[in-house]
């Protein structure tokens, strides 16, 4: 081998060596950030965690904000982009929704950290303009979600008298706040979850049929 060729496979070890160590430090600041807020959490905290100093810290990233930016687009990337493929599969509208909540169980488990920052913090860093992504996404997926939902009442697969608008936000708030419960690599899967939750929401948990408030009312 020349000393040309030998000079560039050590540059391909060492980039593919520094990719790595790039990889373990955002991995550990998500935890972090995850932990104690991304606000209560410096640049000197994910340093002396990775038994590094600030400055080494600082060859990787030109702040904590570039690590947690790298965090959520890596996640937000990968979610939307199985929601994506999903919608753009077509099919029955109960078996797309039934798809994207497992997506969404499996994602809270493999991205626990960065789920977990995504519902503390996007709010606040949506008030920024190298976050504004965040909202723009917001809107994609209310529109994927609640499309879902509107073909399902319109083909019959879903009650005519569903408000969509309110079942969307249920959906919405009932998966995501699994987050704070669940545990990867605990007794229940996110599968077991995910079909846990789409029996109560699909089928209910009750046998029978539920009367309206209006059939309650005693005569008068």
């Amino acid at each position: 081998m020349s000393p040309r060729g030998r000079r560039s496979g050590g540059s391909g070890e060492s980039n593919a060596g520094g990719s790595e160590r790039r990889a373990e430090l955002l991995a550990l600041a998500a935890e972090m950030f995850a932990e104690r807020g991304f606000r209560s959490t410096t640049v000197r905290d994910i340093a002396d965690a990775a038994g590094i100093l600030s400055g080494s810290l600082y060859h990787h990233f030109d702040s904590k904000e570039s690590m947690v930016d790298e965090i959520l687009r890596g996640f937000l990337d990968e979610l939307f982009g199985r929601y994506r493929e999903i919608v753009a599969a077509g099919g029955d509208p109960r078996d797309m929704l039934e798809a994207v909540v497992v997506a969404s169980f499996e994602s809270i488990d493999r991205r626990h950290s960065e789920v977990a920052i995504y519902q503390n913090e996007a709010r606040h860093l949506a008030q920024f303009e190298r976050f504004s992504y965040i909202d723009d996404l917001n809107v994609e997926f209310r529109k994927l979600w609640v499309g879902i939902l509107e073909e399902g009442v319109r083909s019959g697969a879903f009650r005519p008298d569903l408000d969509v608008e309110l079942v969307y936000r249920f959906i919405r708030d009932t998966v995501w706040v699994a987050v704070r419960w669940y545990r990867p690599g605990g007794a229940l899967t996110a599968r077991a979850v995910a079909e846990q939750y789409l029996g109560i929401l699909l089928d209910g948990i009750s046998t029978r049929r539920r009367r309206s408030a209006a059939r309650r009312q005693p005569a008068t």
